[in-house]
């Protein structure tokens, strides 16, 4: 079973216990995540199958989509309802959809934001979650990040509805925190349903608890050829044969790529993926690299 899961996660367990339950169902061990989600999160999580985790890296930098929900009047000290809450504030009677919408616009685009310390962000090997467990706070470096979209859907006050479209690496529940301290009332996030990773949707997610045997893992599977972006070369038996003994190849095909190349797949002509490789343009057309092999299987 070589290929990628797209799993509705429930809320209240880990991402690695999704792990844990499908490496069990599916009686393989070479199961892993391209993304975590927070425990009480829920929706799109994206596992790799067998020869697919090693392409987990090519995952891992999506795109996200989320829908939530914000409590407005509290400050926690993880930016979200697991707390602990340090302060409850009064929620103004007066406050609009349209007032949280305006705090919520400073943060689209390209931002700086500062991991929560309740986060898996190591710092100097050691989670900062482990380390907010035993009450130390340490400065974190800012990282950029990208929101393409923050909006209010509905304000039912306590709570705003938001959907928010990011880049990887985003923390909604510090967007949360940020708006409520521009308001000043205080926001943290209170629920988080992730609904898109890259192509992927949530359409296409099984519900965990639907996976009990190894057919359910089967029929589910995503073929590694089929999930990602990059422009599909296809390879006959002598090039395929070349390219997987770590060979580049040479390719006529007219491929989308800038002037520099870029990324490729190459599949074989059962239209299995084969490799990952870097493809540079030459006199003759593209000169393919492999960057990274997978084994095919026998015909």
């Amino acid at each position: 079973m070589d290929g990628i899961l797209a799993v509705d996660k429930p809320s209240g367990i880990t991402s690695h216990d999704v792990v844990d339950h499908v490496r069990r169902v599916a009686g393989m061990r070479r199961v892993g995540h391209t993304g975590t989600l927070d425990p009480r999160a829920t929706g799109l999580l994206l596992l790799c199958l067998g020869q697919a985790t090693r392409l987990s890296e090519f995952f891992t930098g999506l795109d996200k989509a989320y829908e939530g929900r914000m409590r407005m009047g509290v400050v926690s000290a993880s930016y979200d309802m697991e707390g602990p809450i340090l302060e409850e504030r009064p929620v103004p009677d007066t406050l609009t959809l349209e007032d949280i919408q305006r705090a919520c616009e400073p943060f689209h685009g390209e931002i700086q934001q500062v991991p929560p310390m309740m986060s898996a962000v190591k710092r100097g090997g050691t989670p900062l979650y482990k380390m907010a467990r035993k009450g130390i706070e340490v400065e974190r470096e800012p990282r950029t990040v990208r929101v393409d979209v923050f909006r209010v859907t509905a304000w039912e006050p306590p709570y705003a509805y938001i959907a928010v479209r990011c880049s990887s690496g985003t923390y909604v529940r510090a967007l949360c925190h940020e708006v409520g301290q521009s308001l000043g009332c205080g926001a943290a996030l209170d629920a988080l349903r992730r609904t898109e990773v890259g192509r992927f949707t949530l359409d296409q997610a099984v519900p965990l608890d639907m996976l009990k045997t190894p057919d359910d893992v089967r029929d589910r599977l995503i073929p590694m050829g089929q999930t990602l972006d990059f422009p599909i070369v296809v390879a006959d038996n002598v090039h395929a044969a070349l390219i997987e003994n770590g060979n580049p190849i040479l390719t006529r095909e007219r491929l989308n790529l800038g002037p520099e190349g870029g990324r490729v797949q190459v599949h074989d002509r059962r239209g299995r993926l084969i490799a990952i490789g870097e493809a540079k343009p030459s006199a003759a057309g593209y000169r393919i690299m492999p960057r990274r092999v997978l084994s095919r299987r026998a015909d």
